[in-house]
């Protein structure tokens, strides 16, 4: 039976090198850039996306085994239905190539009045700061 995968739209904690990519890393067949319209604020230890917003968000498409989504969604504390998730997993396409799949979204209440991340890049969320 072949190995069922998914992609992902990371674009903080679990882009390569950064803390939690291990998470993720014995799970993916494929990396590649890419970006998706949103904004991104700083949560403190991690972003938050949000979509529908302008603006874009750099990041990484994960091509992921079904452990590896089910490891993402334990580490985002996601679990499909609840009502008390801090991050929902949607599905969204990239701004620039014919990529598209899941991606960890915050709720746009959630976000107010926590910082912006002007780059729309985890990695340069120092910038303009």
């Amino acid at each position: 039976m072949a190995e069922r995968r998914y992609r992902v739209f990371v674009y903080g904690t679990l882009l390569m090198g950064e803390d939690n990519h291990p998470i993720a890393a014995p799970y993916v067949r494929d990396v590649r850039p890419g970006k998706v319209k949103g904004r991104l604020y700083n949560v403190g230890l991690y972003p938050a996306l949000v979509l529908g917003e302008e603006g874009e968000v750099e990041g990484e498409w994960l091509t992921v085994t079904e452990e590896g989504l089910k490891a993402m969604d334990e580490l985002e504390d996601y679990g499909e239905g609840r009502d008390d998730n801090e991050y929902e997993r949607v599905w969204v396409r990239d701004v620039c190539q014919p990529l598209e799949g899941y991606v960890y979204v915050y709720r746009p209440e959630k976000a107010v009045g926590l910082p912006l991340i002007p780059s729309g890049s985890w990695r340069r969320r120092k910038e303009n700061m």
